[in-house]
């Protein structure tokens, strides 16, 4: 049975921008955060880093910066995802020249492939490329939910590694897990059923809370990867207030101003996202602020 990629904690991070340009001094703050808390893997360029409004000279700073950043110890995982196949081979090709160790490939959005069409797509990016490619799947944002066969399908892939699941239904964890094999992983892609995806043999989660605090997401994961499933689903539960908070509104819009809230600037969101209202806003606030000053979390 081969080692998953990673197992623990990976970080989807934030994109930093300086009005209408990339931070890229904010951004080497936020990769040596991560880097010094433990985590396992970052994700650049994904959903919570704003891919769809990066350009592609963009996501390739993102990528150089992060393995400037990085150590080995530490994956760079590049979101090289789009609806387009051939604009993410070309993206994909070039990430793996910057140093990338893995990519992260969203299911194709707005096209709606069929079967045939997706087992395609994710062929053709991991027949041209050298370094694992995980799936992602998040059918609120793509319009559609990868079906089992077709994860039994590109589990035989020896470029397909695994898949960031998150449609949030662990069942559906349930019979991946049953039907693609030990080789090929699963991380939960949604921060509020982390632990419990774990329980299912899950590998960790790629995660958007960790952004805020990295290193209690870190624990929870080990805990439940060492089988403490107590101790992990408490961590769980206390921490419920403040992720139901980051996910009060389309992510990542909470979690930058959770950032700025917690003394990093990375920065509004570009359009058409907008801000947090002030309501949801102080909202945050509050849970952040009871979350620390119980000792939940670490920031």
């Amino acid at each position: 049975m081969k080692k998953p990629l990673f197992r623990g904690v990976c970080t989807a991070l934030v994109t930093p921008f300086q009005g209408d340009h990339l931070n890229e001094a904010m951004l080497e703050t936020l990769l040596l955060r991560q880097e010094e808390a433990g985590v396992k893997a970052v994700v650049l360029s994904g959903t919570t880093g704003e891919s769809a409004t990066l350009t592609k000279e963009e996501k390739l700073t993102l990528f150089r910066t992060g393995r400037k950043i990085l150590q080995k110890d530490c994956l760079l995982i590049a979101g090289t995802g789009s609806n387009n196949t051939k604009a993410s081979v070309e993206l994909s090709h070039a990430a793996e020249e910057l140093g990338a160790d893995a990519l992260l490939v969203v299911t194709p959005y707005y096209n709606k492939a069929t079967s045939e069409g997706l087992i395609a797509h994710y062929t053709a990016i991991a027949d041209a490329v050298n370094i694992p490619v995980i799936l992602y799947n998040v059918p609120s944002r793509t319009g559609v939910d990868v079906p089992l066969p077709v994860y039994r399908r590109l589990s035989e892939h020896p470029n397909i590694c695994g898949v960031k699941e998150a449609s949030g239904s662990l069942t559906k964890i349930a019979r991946i897990r049953n039907e693609c094999g030990q080789d090929f992983a699963v991380w939960s892609g949604n921060d509020d059923t982390a632990v419990a995806a774990m329980s299912l043999g899950g590998a960790g989660m790629i995660s958007v809370l960790s952004n805020l605090c990295p290193k209690t997401a870190v624990q929870m994961a080990e805990a439940a990867l060492s089988g403490d499933f107590a101790a992990a689903g408490a961590m769980q539960c206390r921490l419920m207030p403040l992720i139901d908070a980051l996910f009060s509104t389309v992510n990542p819009i909470p979690i930058k101003v959770a950032m700025g809230l917690a003394g990093f600037d990375p920065g509004p969101c570009r359009l058409p996202l907008t801000d947090l209202s002030r309501e949801q806003t102080e909202h945050l606030r509050q849970a952040l602020e009871l979350t620390v000053s119980s000792g939940v979390a670490e920031l």
